[in-house]
């Protein structure tokens, strides 16, 4: 029984981390970490471009434009860094990061919602979830330095920031 919990065969996949639901979608990275011969950007024009993204798009959003847009399949793979890396050094990194806003304006929201609906126990719920996810990516973050050690996830003050 012990080793099921930690110990997953090749090929199964893991829950969700509230609903136990299994993801349907997984995409696969190509096997071969290599250069493609086809690709006509320098790794000084690639960093030149996702620094002119950084300032107009979310990190997320940066890969599936230059992907969609100029054929450029994978950043860390032709540059050596990752999209966020290359953001740091440009100093166009937001300052709390975007998984992270994402979750504090579903909380926003969620909130908003049971002040008009106070019997609403699913919302209830919902926002215990969003706000134990926002506090054990709170304490990632500050374990890798990403954010400071004296940040904190208040709910009454975050409200004022995001707005």
């Amino acid at each position: 029984m012990l080793r099921s919990l930690f110990w997953l065969p090749l090929g199964e996949k893991m829950a969700r981390m509230h609903s136990r639901r299994k993801g349907k979608s997984g995409s696969t990275k190509p096997s071969k970490k290599v250069k493609p011969v086809w690709l006509n950007y320098s790794v000084k024009e690639i960093e030149m471009l996702v620094a002119k993204l950084g300032k107009e798009m979310p990190p997320s959003k940066i890969g599936l434009h230059l992907r969609d847009s100029y054929g450029i399949p994978d950043v860390k793979t032709i540059t050596g860094k990752s999209i966020t890396q290359i953001l740091k050094e440009k100093n166009l990194l937001p300052e709390v990061p975007e998984d992270l806003m994402a979750l504090i304006k579903k909380a926003i929201k969620i909130r908003k919602h049971l002040e008009e609906n106070k019997q609403d126990k699913t919302a209830k719920r919902g926002l215990q979830l969003t706000e134990s996810k926002i506090k054990r990516l709170v304490k990632y973050y500050k374990r890798k330095k990403r954010l400071p050690v004296d940040w904190k996830y208040d709910s009454s003050r975050i409200r004022l920031v995001t707005e």
